[in-house]
């Protein structure tokens, strides 16, 4: 309960003299009073702003210049010197800031704080402070005054906003535009990757799209690339033989790509299909291009983690972003999740485990990544990225916690184009959903209990049934 509390504080109020200081008066060659202040509080100061973002005010009745001097290097604006009446500057405090009570703390050690501290939400004395006071301080510190009892209080505030940050974390999941929650606790979230794999047909695209849904997937997933950003200058002009005839590099990539009528349309039906869909962008213009569909989310290809002007322009689109990590060290990945936080800390981000293989060794699947990664981001939804040739793997990977997956989807794996030989077909596609909705139905809750199915063969079988069950009719 006292945790809970903690954790709600916004603003940390507190006495100076038998707090911040230990009461004891020094004097200026000007006659005038100076306070000695223990540098731990000062750490507290920062240390509640920084990593709880918890400000700090001083109500005092003193007036020393120290004081003043000292609040300026902490950055406390919220100070109030020569105090006599506590409540009434309290009560000013919160209504200026638009706090309720309960998000105000608030330390003091004398008669003059007893008041004042039947308002606040959680309120501390330090282990000097007088009979009166510790009979109504929600806590009392093992520091004295001026000796650490403020950062003993601020700590204790910082954990605990910590703990719930990490409470929240850890149920964390992340709800798209179409309604689909991603994250533990959640239905795993199926992708079919169909990339490439229309060969620049709309028509291949609209069959693909419907057998995405017949397969019951939640999403397809398409890439869109600018030709010219994307193929290096020195590929343009080698010649490769396409179904469209014998032609350079640089038209076979323009002859897959698809323009604004065909993802109009793609839009379109998607919605009238009921099935998500989304791209992964390879270059800033391509984000640019898909902003003017309301897509649910990005995906930011394992090739492309280290394009760190694409992840910004992601980023300023607001849009969740689901990272995949193949080809990709520790390094890289913690680099790219930085950036994004750096941006914003609580920027809806996802992360996949890949291996960017086509098609992937089962020996180089490294499944287990998809705990580390869990480890490493708590909180953060995490899935696999799979290009490997069978099936049971990636169903293997929902068991290990993946809470989406992605696999490349194709209408015949013969045919012609890079990702067909790595994909899955329709009726595989099918078998897929089938079993990753099984493991997820079969995992249950993890707690033990006796079904009803089971009451027949106890009879049957067991020698002494538990009293529990014995009055129960066992048929």
């Amino acid at each position: 309960m006292l945790n809970e509390k903690l954790s709600r504080i916004k603003l940390l109020l507190t006495d100076c003299d038998g707090v911040l200081t230990d009461g004891g008066v020094y004097y200026g060659e000007a006659g005038e009073e100076f306070k000695k202040f223990d540098i731990r509080d000062g750490m507290g100061v920062e240390r509640l702003r920084n990593f709880a973002g918890v400000t700090t005010g001083i109500i005092t009745g003193e007036l020393s210049p120290s004081l003043i001097k000292r609040a300026e290097k902490l950055k406390i604006t919220e100070l109030h010197l020569g105090v006599k009446d506590k409540q009434s500057v309290f009560k000013e405090i919160i209504n200026r800031l638009g706090l309720l009570p309960e998000e105000v703390a608030y330390i003091g050690d004398d008669t003059n704080d007893l008041e004042v501290m039947k308002l606040a939400g959680v309120t501390a004395c330090p282990a000097d402070a007088i009979s009166f006071v510790k009979d109504v301080a929600n806590i009392i510190c093992e520091a004295k005054g001026g000796q650490g009892s403020f950062r003993e209080f601020a700590e204790l505030i910082i954990a605990s906003h910590q703990k719930t940050k990490t409470v929240a974390q850890a149920n964390h999941t992340i709800t798209l535009n179409t309604g689909h929650k991603i994250g533990s606790g959640e239905p795993c979230y199926i992708i079919a990757e169909i990339g490439i794999n229309h060969n620049g047909s709309l028509e291949i695209a609209k069959q693909l799209i419907d057998e995405a849904v017949a397969a019951k997937a939640t999403a397809v997933k398409f890439q869109k690339r600018t030709p010219e950003i994307c193929v290096p200058k020195d590929q343009w002009d080698i010649m490769r033989d396409t179904p469209w005839g014998r032609i350079s590099y640089i038209d076979y990539k323009r002859k897959t790509e698809f323009g604004i009528a065909e993802y109009a349309t793609i839009d379109q039906y998607c919605k009238k299909q009921g099935i998500d869909w989304f791209v992964s962008t390879w270059d800033v213009e391509a984000v640019d291009f898909m902003e003017r569909f309301d897509t649910p989310l990005y995906k930011l290809a394992s090739a492309s983690l280290t394009d760190y002007p694409l992840i910004r322009r992601i980023l300023l689109t607001g849009k969740p972003l689901m990272l995949s990590t193949g080809m990709s060290t520790n390094k890289e990945i913690d680099d790219a999740v930085n950036l994004v936080r750096e941006f914003d800390e609580n920027y809806p981000l996802l992360i996949a485990h890949s291996t960017s293989a086509y098609p992937c060794k089962p020996e180089e699947l490294n499944l287990k990544m998809i705990h580390t990664l869990a480890d490493k981001f708590p909180g953060m939804p995490v899935g696999y990225s799979g290009h490997e040739t069978g099936l049971a793997t990636t169903v293997a990977a929902v068991s290990l916690g993946a809470t989406f997956v992605e696999r490349h989807f194709t209408l015949d794996r013969a045919m012609w184009g890079s990702d067909h030989a790595a994909s899955v077909e329709p009726q595989g596609f099918q078998r897929l959903v089938r079993d990753i909705r099984d493991v997820e139905t079969a995992t249950g809750d993890g707690i033990k209990k006796v079904y009803e199915s089971e009451l027949g063969p106890m009879k049957r079988l067991r020698v002494n049934i538990s009293e529990e069950y014995r009055d129960k009719s066992l048929v």
